[in-house]
C-alpha cells in the first residue's frame, strides 16, 4: 500500500529523530513495515478513540507511536495509508 505523509508527520518526524536519533532505524522498520501490512503484529495496530476517533496508531519502540489512517482514492479505486502524526504516547494522544 502506498504512503502519503502530511506536513505535520514530516515536522514532528525531524523533531523526533533530532531529539531521539537511535529511535531512527526503528521508526523506518515500523514505517516499512506497515507499508507490507498495516496489521503486522510487531506493530500492534489499534484503533483510536476519542478525539482521534477513526485514527489508527501502531508503534515503533517503547514509547514511541505513528497516527495514520487508511484512505480511499475513489477515483482511481486506490487505498494508500496517510501517515498523520509521530511522536511519544503523551505527544501525539
Amino acid at each position: 500500500m502506498e504512503l502519503v505523509s502530511t506536513p505535520h508527520f514530516d515536522r514532528a518526524y525531524r523533531k523526533i529523530v533530532r531529539r531521539c536519533p537511535w529511535l531512527q532505524s526503528k521508526i523506518d522498520q515500523a514505517i516499512l513495515t506497515l507499508e507490507q501490512d498495516v496489521n503486522a503484529s510487531i506493530l500492534q495496530t489499534h484503533k483510536l478513540t476519542g478525539k482521534l476517533n477513526g485514527l489508527l496508531a501502531c508503534s515503533c519502540g517503547y514509547d514511541c507511536r505513528i497516527v495514520f489512517s487508511v484512505e480511499k482514492e475513489i477515483a482511481k479505486n486506490k487505498e494508500f495509508i496517510l501517515l498523520i502524526d509521530i511522536g511519544t504516547h503523551e505527544d501525539v494522544y
